[in-house]
């Protein structure tokens, strides 16, 4: 493989080993989520020799299965969170300055109905002072909103049992594109990033002390040793097998529930904006539009099935297939109509005699006496903060001399993309540029334009310019295979579902053009990557399986 330019390129994997085995590290992560991905991010940003491991695909677990939204916590008022609360809402606002074109706004109606679970009183007093917590102005803040109102909002909703309702600010992102611009950024500050490095086993010294990790590149099963000063497992669902394999799990461990979102395609739930409805057992549910479909989720059960294949069943289908006709009376969607789902996993902290929905979100430090730091729990949101707890134990355990080598942190004004979209006009305005350009091109629909900049940002350029080097009529074939160019020179794409599942999203949003264009991204990655047939045949077999469980919905949990 060549070298590029790029610090976040597969075509450096095998430099990025080699630094892995000689260097020893300040810290070394484990888990290649949103929270190891804050943790690089900021542990890098401020000068420590970082790196970061994963054993799968960058997002693969819990973060790329969420609602997809960076939100305030509206919820964890129920359950009298404040701190919850106020922290989400601080962070929200910090994330979306940081990549405007990627964390955007989403107003979010919120409808009453008779006998639902919140009155027109209690919702106004409760978004009041959720504004408040949340340190939310302006534009943002909330209204409320009358019966002929609220259905003018949204004329699906059932005329008969609405009485009114409010509207707040949420924001909507792509937690998987969320995930590698801050692996990215992290990357650009020197961390050593890598995926399919799976962490087998810890080494200890004398004093029973972690000393290095025992480790496998799943590319060629080739193993080695990374060595560290200090270590941090972020590794969401499987937190508790990371903290059996050093001996230090104990009375405190995880609780896993799962949650699944359904697709549909826009003409079938045409709903006119993101939705945040009431269900029978006194949940809610989200239905959110997103480009061409709309989405809705999601479940929360309790989960003890195989957390390396988490999938949808017949009876979660069934639950929010009749959450959704019960709330729009004239749509009546069945299963036919279901385009693709997620399942996920939440890593709880365990409670007793608690219900799934009851359980707190917030994150938790377990530290064991052999140096390893585990840190489990929290939200998509909350994850600058969740890096900052767990690398505030790193720093205690350092001396005066050691810490004032370093710099404070600085990720609340670290822009994720470069050059930096700086407002959400700003991203708007682009997106418009964009979309000129790709009419020059012979793409005449808006999705495409959206599509590059709320995944993209200003990266859209490098893909767009590069569609010029395709020798293909088809202005979208050339548009995919410049994107899988893109992916794999700079953002470490290493298998064919990388690209569709979780740097295009293209599996949950865009299903049909998978299969439209599923031979050609295979070709091109097998010369990218030189793969041989068995790999290459491996690759189809392994993105198959994604489609089949993105489209099935089983009779049981796989065990």
């Amino acid at each position: 493989m060549p070298k590029t330019e790029s610090p976040f390129s597969v075509f450096n994997r095998n430099q990025q080993i080699e630094k892995l085995q000689s260097d020893t590290f300040d810290l070394a992560i484990i888990g290649g989520g949103i929270t190891g991905a804050g943790i690089a991010l900021d542990a890098a940003s401020r000068g420590m020799n970082v790196c970061l491991i994963e054993k799968n695909d960058f997002a693969s677990g819990t973060s790329n299965k969420s609602t997809k939204l960076i939100h305030g916590g509206l919820r964890y008022l129920k359950q009298f969170e404040v701190g919850l609360v106020r922290e989400s809402g601080s962070e929200r606002a910090i994330v979306h300055k940081l990549a405007p074109h990627l964390v955007t706004p989403e107003k979010m109606l919120l409808p009453l109905s008779e006998g639902g679970t919140y009155g027109k009183i209690m919702t106004s007093i409760g978004l009041k002072v959720y504004d408040f917590l949340a340190d939310v102005h302006g534009d943002d803040s909330r209204i409320m909103l009358d019966k002929a109102e609220t259905l003018e909002k949204e004329p699906l909703l059932d005329k008969a049992v609405t009485i009114g309702g409010a509207l707040y600010a949420e924001y909507r992102t792509d937690d998987a594109r969320l995930t590698l611009e801050v692996l990215k950024k992290a990357a650009s500050f020197g961390a050593t990033i890598i995926n399919y490095c799976e962490m087998q086993g810890f080494n200890y010294n004398a004093h029973s002390k972690i000393e290095s990790l025992n480790c496998i590149d799943n590319n060629s099963n080739r193993g080695f040793t990374i060595s560290a000063k200090s270590y941090i497992s972020a590794t969401g669902p499987w937190a508790d097998l990371i903290r059996t394999k050093d001996h230090s799990i104990n009375h405190k461990h995880l609780h896993l529930t799962k949650g699944v979102h359904i697709v549909f395609p826009q003409d079938k739930l045409p709903i006119q904006q993101s939705i945040y409805f009431d269900v029978e057992d006194g949940r809610m549910i989200f239905a959110i539009p997103r480009g061409r479909v709309t989405y809705v989720g999601t479940t929360d059960t309790n989960y003890t099935g195989h957390k390396d294949r988490v999938v949808a069943t017949k009876s979660d289908v069934a639950y929010l297939l009749n959450a959704i006709n019960k709330t729009f009376p004239d749509i009546h969607l069945t299963v036919n109509d279901v385009e693709s789902n997620w399942a996920g996993l939440r890593p709880l902290i365990h409670e007793d005699d608690k219900a799934p929905s009851e359980l707190s979100r917030k994150d938790e430090l377990f530290v064991s006496d052999t140096g390893l730091i585990s840190i489990a729990g929290g939200k998509l949101t909350g994850y600058r903060k969740m890096a900052h707890r767990a690398l505030n134990a790193v720093l205690d355990r350092l001396n005066s001399e050691e810490k004032n080598k370093l710099d404070t942190s600085q990720t609340e004004h670290i822009a994720l993309v470069e050059p930096s979209l700086n407002t959400y006009e700003e991203a708007q305005e682009f997106e418009i540029k964009l979309s000129l350009e790709l009419k020059n091109l012979g793409v005449f629909d808006t999705y495409h334009a959206w599509y590059l900049c709320s995944n993209y940002g200003h990266q859209a350029r490098l893909i767009l310019s590069k569609t010029k080097d395709f020798d293909n009529k088809n202005i979208l074939e050339r548009l995919i295979r410049a994107e899988l160019w893109f992916t794999i020179n700079y953002e470490m794409v290493n298998s064919l579902s990388d690209f569709f599942v979780r740097r295009t999203g293209r599996l949950y949003f865009d299903i049909s053009s998978i299969e439209k264009y599923r031979g050609i991204i295979l070709a091109d990655c097998a010369r990218y990557l030189n793969w041989d047939k068995d790999r290459t045949a491996f690759e189809h077999k392994k993105l198959g399986v994604f489609i089949q469980d993105a489209t099935t919905y089983y009779d049981a949990e796989f065990k």
